[in-house]
């Protein structure tokens, strides 16, 4: 069995800008069957919506505090999302 099918919204804070956080997200999710969405936000933080398989998101959780090389990640805070609010795929946004 799957396990349900849960959904994220994901603030990565630290030094995560200009170091491919958002290229190596979408990566890393797609390597994990995750559908949802990355950009880069004007405080200096990534913010991404990430969808699927409970064990999935909860790995990708666990991936993003270590990120690309060259970040260096300080909070990855999370609230509850809708899963039907991620897109087919993941891409990215901004």
């Amino acid at each position: 069995m799957q396990g349900e099918r849960k959904a994220m919204l994901v603030r990565i804070s630290g030094r995560v800008q200009g170091v491919s956080f958002r290229i190596w997200t979408r990566e890393e999710a797609e390597k994990l069957g995750l559908s949802g969405w990355v950009r880069n936000e004007d405080d200096g933080s990534v913010k991404a919506l990430i969808a699927g398989p409970e064990a999935a998101v909860a790995a990708m959780l666990g991936r993003f505090w270590e990120g690309p090389a060259g970040a260096m990640v300080s909070d990855v805070a999370t609230e509850s999302a809708d899963a039907g609010e991620a897109p087919v795929g993941f891409r990215i946004t901004g």
